[in-house]
């Protein structure tokens, strides 16, 4: 790597993005410094002024400019059905099928007991006081179904159940278009146990 300071600090911020090792941060800078320094100086920009700009919704924690995100003020959403997410991009995801009215509470996180994270630190209490505001009539639990997705979901589920909320999860089984003999076992037991 090179001894120049600003170099080395590029490639340094370069690998904090998620699954960017040191060879992929070395050549995305030089890409952005040889072919590309317009880019580099667009990037730049929209990083500083993301980070100044952006913040929490002060009711589902997404991200938002304003104090108040555009699908929580939406008088068009179902009120009564609030959908839980770990993140922004799984709420993305939710939105895009078109599927679902309500409205969403972002965890940003999930329990991991491994990596020292804990319901405080995802945020539960807020969900609950949202949860119980006296408006929601169904939670819906849409963390991953990863094993840190399903504790999240188990804690989560315990605790609103607790407060005499109804609380559904999402349905998992096998893909449309896929072949049984291709399935990994875990999500054809699920299938099974899931059965409608």
């Amino acid at each position: 790597m090179s001894g120049e300071p600003a170099l080395a600090a590029l490639i340094d911020a370069l690998r904090r993005l998620p699954g960017v090792g040191a060879k992929s941060a070395q050549r995305m800078a030089y890409h952005l410094l040889q072919h590309d320094r317009a880019g580099a100086q667009q990037l730049s920009a929209a990083l500083a002024g993301a980070a100044q700009r952006i913040g929490h919704c002060a009711r589902c924690h997404t991200f938002t400019e304003a104090p108040v995100c555009d699908l929580c003020l939406d008088a068009g959403r179902d009120a009564r059905q609030l959908c839980v997410v770990e993140s922004p991009a799984d709420q993305g995801a939710l939105e895009r099928t078109g599927s679902y009215r309500g409205l969403y509470f972002v965890l940003m996180g999930r329990i991991s007991p491994l990596d020292g994270i804990g319901a405080s630190d995802i945020g539960v209490a807020p969900l609950l006081e949202r949860a119980t505001d006296g408006l929601v009539d169904e939670v819906i639990l849409a963390t991953g179904f990863t094993a840190e997705g399903e504790a999240t979901a188990h804690a989560l589920a315990q605790a609103l159940r607790a407060r005499g909320l109804k609380v559904t999860r999402l349905a998992r089984g096998v893909p449309a278009g896929s072949e049984i003999e291709y399935v990994d076992l875990g999500t054809i037991a699920h299938a099974l146990v899931d059965r409608r």
